[in-house]
C-alpha cells in the first residue's frame, strides 16, 4: 500500500462499514495501480481460457457439458465455445484429471503450496527437478490415488517447463521397459498411460511428448496386470468421463464397490468436484454419458 494510503476515504470506509464500502465503490475510487492489476488478471484469464479451449480435452469437455448439464431454469454461455449449459455445467467444462484435487491425505507428493487446485504464479519449485521427483514418489508408494495426484501436480508444473515435460514422460516410458525399475509393472503402465492423459488435458498439442499415445488403452493393460483395484478403476472411470459409456459404467460401478473397503477412495467419490458446492465426484462419474462424446 503506498503512503498515506490508509488515510484515504475509501481506507476509511472499508474498515468503518464493509458492505457500505463494497454497495458504494465506483470504479472512480479504484487506485489506479488496483486498475491496472485488475486488468492484467483478466488478460491472464482470458489468455488462459483461449489457449486452453483449443485442446481436444476441452471440445470432449464443452461437448458432455451441452448435452449432459442444461437446465431448464438458468443457463450461461461457455467461454470460447458460444453453447449453453447450467451453471453446473460450465463449471464442469474443464480438464477433469487436472482440474479436480484427490485427496491423499498426509502422504507425500510433489510440493504443493496453493489452496486450490492449480498453481499460484509465485512456486519457487525448481523444475529441472520434476522428473527425478516424480519418479522417486512414484516407486516410493503403490497407492494409485498417491499416484494420480503427484501425476497431476507434475502435468501442472510440466506445462510451465516443457523440456522437463518431455523429461518426465521419457523417464516414466523407459520404466516400462525396465525390469529393474522398482514397483509392480503394472503401476508402470498406468503411471505412462495416466500421464499421457494428463499431458492431453493440459499441454499445447504442439509442446505435448504424449501426443499420439493411447493413455486409457495402457490404463486398460495394468488393470489386466494389477487385477482387482477400485482406485484405478477410478481413475479409468474418469479418463473415459466423456465415453465410451459401457467402459465407464463399469469402471464407475467397480470404482463405487470397491470404496465401500477403502476409506481413502470413499473420502475422493464423496468430495465435490472439481471443488465447487454441488455434485460429489460419485455423482459426477455416475451421469449418463453422452452418445458420441467423445468425438468432438
Amino acid at each position: 500500500m503506498h503512503e498515506g494510503a490508509s488515510d484515504s476515504p475509501v481506507n476509511a470506509a472499508l474498515l468503518a462499514d464493509v458492505p457500505a464500502f463494497v454497495r458504494g465503490l465506483t470504479f472512480a475510487d479504484l487506485p489506479p495501480d488496483v486498475v491496472a492489476q485488475a486488468r492484467r488478471c483478466l488478460l491472464d484469464l482470458i489468455g488462459v481460457a483461449a489457449a486452453g479451449s483449443r485442446t481436444s480435452a476441452a471440445k470432449i469437455a464443452n461437448n458432455h457439458a451441452a448435452m449432459q448439464f442444461r437446465s431448464a431454469e438458468t443457463e450461461a454461455r461457455m467461454l470460447f465455445d458460444g453453447r449453453r449449459a447450467s451453471p453446473a455445467g460450465v463449471a464442469f467444462a474443464g480438464p477433469p484429471l487436472i482440474c479436480h484435487a484427490f485427496d491423499i491425505g498426509s502422504t507425500k507428493s510433489l510440493p504443493w503450496a496453493s489452496s486450490g487446485w492449480n498453481l499460484t504464479g509465485k512456486e519457487t519449485y525448481d523444475t529441472s527437478k520434476l522428473a527425478a521427483d516424480t519418479f522417486k514418489i512414484l516407486t516410493s508408494d503403490s497407492t494409485v490415488l498417491v499416484h494420480m495426484e503427484t501425476l497431476r501436480r507434475a502435468t501442472l508444473y510440466a506445462r510451465t517447463n516443457h523440456a522437463a515435460a518431455k523429461e518426465l514422460f521419457n523417464a516414466l516410458t523407459a520404466a516400462t521397459k525396465s525390469a529393474s525399475s522398482g514397483a509392480p509393472p503394472a503401476l508402470y503402465y498406468f503411471d505412462i498411460g495416466y500421464l499421457a492423459e494428463s499431458y492431453k488435458q493440459w499441454l499445447e498439442e504442439d509442446s505435448n511428448p504424449a501426443r499420439g499415445i493411447d493413455g486409457y488403452a495402457l490404463v486398460k493393460q495394468a488393470l489386466q496386470l494389477r487385477g482387482d483395484d477400485p482406485q484405478m478403476e477410478f481413475a479409468a472411470a474418469l479418463i473415459t468421463l466423456a465415453g465410451p459409456a459401457s467402459a465407464h459404467d463399469q469402471h464407475v460401478q467397480k470404482a463405487k464397490a470397491g470404496g465401500k473397503n477403502d476409506p481413502l477412495l470413499a473420502r475422493n467419490l464423496a468430495s465435490h468436484f472439481m471443488g465447487h458446492q454441488g455434485q460429489t465426484t460419485a455423482e459426477v462419474l455416475t451421469k449418463p454419458v453422452a452418445s458420441g462424446a467423445s468425438k468432438p
